[in-house]
């Protein structure tokens, strides 16, 4: 069973910057696509980004994009998250996943890290 461990989050006013880390365990993390999913309070887990194996292939949800960067370092098996510019409506619990389908967004592990806390003053 993989164990995904998120850091980095924190307050911060707006317009300022974060930078959250996910280290995945298991010896497989440079197989999949990886990616990043937000949950504000009342509200869905959602997409935010996603890497492909390589670190090649990105993709950002419309809300986050030019403002948000993923990368990755397979040697190390975690995957990163520069948030830059941001603003309240990015308040929300930040998790990583394996992406199970590229074109639909979705995680492949239904077990979940404990997630990062990001909270973005006005």
């Amino acid at each position: 069973q993989v164990q995904l461990v998120e850091s980095g989050g924190g307050l911060v006013q707006a317009g300022g910057s974060l930078r959250l880390a996910c280290v995945a365990s298991g010896r497989t993390f440079s197989s999949y696509a990886m990616g990043w999913f937000r949950q504000a309070p009342g509200k869905e887990r959602e997409f935010v980004a996603a890497i492909g194996w390589s670190g090649v292939a990105t993709d950002y949800a419309d809300s986050v994009k030019g403002r948000f960067t993923i990368s990755r370092d397979n040697a190390k098996n975690t995957v990163y998250l520069q948030m830059n510019s941001l603003n309240p409506e990015d308040t929300a619990v930040y998790y990583c996943n394996a992406i199970r389908n590229w074109s639909k967004r979705d995680p492949l592990y239904e077990n979940w890290g404990q997630g990062t806390q990001v909270t973005v003053s006005s």
